[in-house]
């Protein structure tokens, strides 16, 4: 009798040292574990998150692991190893169809799709949805929008000054400056888009990209390249402008305008104060000095942010609740209070506190001058960087060849056209 008590003992103590699936914990269940991926701003909301799903649950044993990966590269984290990768994952939706494409996203089906589909706004459910193999299905539950806009310190700058940059421009000098993140080609292409530049995808039946077509290079691209070249050289302009320059220069005062997103705001916010505002993007000016100069609107990427569940979970019924919990109405709301997020929940987008939010009121403004970041190339990003970060480096030398600078972007954002 000692000995099967000893060894029934040794077996309990491996199944806790191991964490063996087979393994029955205190509560009477078997563990579920799983792991969710995060951004680093998003981790005491999904810390927070997991608690009360689990609460919600008390009668099954979860262990949940919160793990920060930056959204902007989580398609290839994953699709580095996608059995190893988290179980529920929070993502971009123009990265959908890279993540379909590597089998990495669960589909969303039966009575859960049609609750998502219910309560979320038909653009959010479109960034979702994507057709494979001539089957339309949805992949991700939304859970807010993913655009950018212009915060300032309305103590230096009026309504009127923040419609155009000139008008911002003129209000700073070289301590006090207006930044733009002109090397990352989330914010740089909202200067094409906005005199109708864009791009064309076509896709095989998996997904895969065959053909990118991109018309940045022509007459039009040029002169807004001109444009663009004009402001980065311009001492009032901070063109290596990011987060942590962003807010560090608002915190100091070095910064009194600048373009971002909605994940900034509280910390702008603090820094701000009173003199905290928000406004859609202003107008930059093309052709300057010319007989044609002209006022155009910069456009910016508008998608969403989707939480998804990994296609190879050992406990996918349970990352499906939890990513459904986790982009709830009510968990929406929380993450509104906790980080501006405005929601994607109809209802809760009605809540008079979003209403009345004044970033919340920005994004709805640019949502009309914005370009649905669906169907974007992949090859897009590292030239559009390498195009801002000559024009910052050129800025500095007083050399900048915009024809051949141009051209090696366009080409390398081309494919098998």
């Amino acid at each position: 009798m000692k000995k099967i008590i000893k060894t029934v003992c040794a077996l309990t103590s491996l199944c806790t040292a191991f964490g063996f699936a087979g393994c029955k914990s205190s509560m009477g269940g078997d563990k579920i574990r799983f792991t969710v991926w995060v951004s680093e701003g998003d981790r005491d909301f999904a810390n927070a998150t997991a608690k009360a799903f689990k609460e919600m649950n008390p009668d099954k044993n979860y262990d949940i692991v919160i793990d920060i990966e930056g959204e902007n590269e989580i398609a290839t984290r994953i699709l580095n190893d996608v059995e190893s990768a988290a179980d529920v994952f929070s993502f971009p939706n123009d990265q959908i169809g890279k993540l379909i494409n590597g089998d990495a996203l669960a589909k969303i089906a039966g009575e859960r799709l049609e609750r998502v589909k219910q309560v979320n706004s038909e653009g959010a459910m479109d960034s979702a949805t994507i057709t494979v193999r001539g089957v339309e299905g949805v992949y991700g539950m939304p859970y807010t929008d993913n655009t950018f806009f212009l915060y300032y310190d309305k103590s230096k700058l009026t309504e009127e000054d923040v419609k155009s940059m000139d008008g911002i421009l003129a209000k700073c000098n070289g301590n006090q400056k207006f930044a733009y993140p002109m090397s990352d080609g989330w914010y740089s292409t909202a200067f094409y888009f906005g005199k109708g530049l864009g791009y064309e995808v076509t896709y095989d039946d998996n997904l895969a990209e065959k053909t990118i077509t991109c018309d940045f290079d022509n007459t039009t691209g040029v002169a807004v390249t001109q444009a663009m070249w004009g402001l980065a050289k311009d001492s009032r302009m901070k063109a290596d402008a990011n987060d942590s320059k962003i807010t560090a220069g608002f915190n100091d005062g070095s910064v009194i305008a600048a373009v971002s997103g909605i994940w900034n705001k509280t910390t702008i916010q603090n820094y701000l104060g009173n003199n905290f505002a928000a406004a859609k993007l202003p107008t930059y000016t093309i052709h300057k000095g010319e007989a044609n100069e002209e006022q155009v609107q910069l456009t910016a990427f508008a998608g969403y942010k989707l939480m998804g569940v990994n296609n190879y979970s050992k406990h996918k019924t349970d990352a499906m609740d939890f990513a459904e919990f986790y982009t709830n109405r009510e968990n929406q709301l929380k993450h509104f209070d906790a980080r501006g997020f405005v929601p994607t929940d109809e209802t809760a987008r009605q809540n008079e506190k979003v209403q009345a939010d004044v970033c919340a009121k920005a994004i709805t403004a640019q949502l009309q001058h914005s370009k649905v970041q669906k169907n974007v190339p992949s090859t897009l990003w590292v030239p559009m960087e390498g195009l801002g970060e000559a024009m910052i480096t050129g800025a500095q030398s007083g050399t900048f060849d915009l024809t051949a600078q141009l051209k090696a972007c366009v080409n390398s954002i081309k494919k098998g056209a």
